[in-house]
């Protein structure tokens, strides 16, 4: 889980510091005293969860929240108690009183980690559920940590490769574990056709049918004698 630590006290984002590096599911990716920094790396930076101090000059960490658009999971961390029933409002998932012990600590992260589980599993979920409506112009791939959503109409072609396809779209490739077989079962038929055991690909993304080989853009395609009879009466019926 990517987190980042705010504080205008150098000796409080140590602390932060050296509890987070105890627990193994916690990334400390960054520590700010500048807010205003700290935002700057929220703009092109992924980040689950902030442990944010509350009372800082210039910009109060009630202020700094209030001000993102799309807030990760937020542990307040501070030396002022008045502030509880403000951060509560703000839905945050901890606040943490200064000195922080250790096992205070623990009990707000392992919180933060079930409440970001759950968003993980939700997200999943719901990929999957909008992977297999064919009708949907989009459909979400998972690769690795990252789910792309990704619109059907941009997909050029698609390559098996063994236990993972390589999905060819107009913007990037991306790398899945699944088999064309399922692929297929959740892309449209009008559009999307095999024809080869290692390729599907895109008809509206064909810019050359030459002998058995199909180009599309850079790439050519092989076309199996397997699919070929039935690439071609694709073919012939758009015509």
């Amino acid at each position: 889980m990517n987190c980042i630590a705010i504080d205008d006290e150098p000796m409080a984002l140590k602390v932060i510091q050296r509890f987070a590096d105890k627990v193994p599911f916690l990334d400390l990716q960054g520590t700010f005293q500048n807010p205003v920094k700290a935002m700057d790396y929220l703009q092109a930076n992924t980040v689950d969860l902030i442990f944010l101090d509350i009372q800082m000059p210039d910009l109060t960490g009630l202020q700094f929240l209030q001000s993102l658009s799309s807030p990760p999971l937020v542990i307040f961390t501070t030396a002022y108690s008045q502030y509880a029933l403000d951060s509560y409002e703000l839905d945050v998932v901890d606040y943490l009183l200064k000195p922080i012990p250790f096992d205070r600590f623990l009990k707000g992260v392992n919180k933060a980690y079930k409440l970001f589980l759950a968003a993980q599993d939700s997200a999943n979920s719901n990929a999957e559920d909008s992977s297999n409506d064919v009708d949907s112009p989009y459909m979400f791939l998972k690769s690795d940590t990252r789910i792309f959503k990704v619109k059907r109409a941009d997909i050029r072609y698609i390559e098996g490769m063994r236990d993972y396809i390589a999905v060819h779209t107009t913007e990037r490739r991306i790398m899945t574990l699944m088999s064309l077989t399922k692929m297929l079962d959740k892309l449209p038929s009008a559009d999307f056709i095999r024809v080869h055991k290692s390729y599907i690909i895109n008809l509206h993304h064909i810019t050359l049918i030459q002998h058995n080989r199909i180009t599309i853009g850079d790439k050519e395609i092989p076309i199996s004698n397997t699919y070929r009879e039935n690439f071609f009466h694709r073919i012939e019926q758009m015509q």
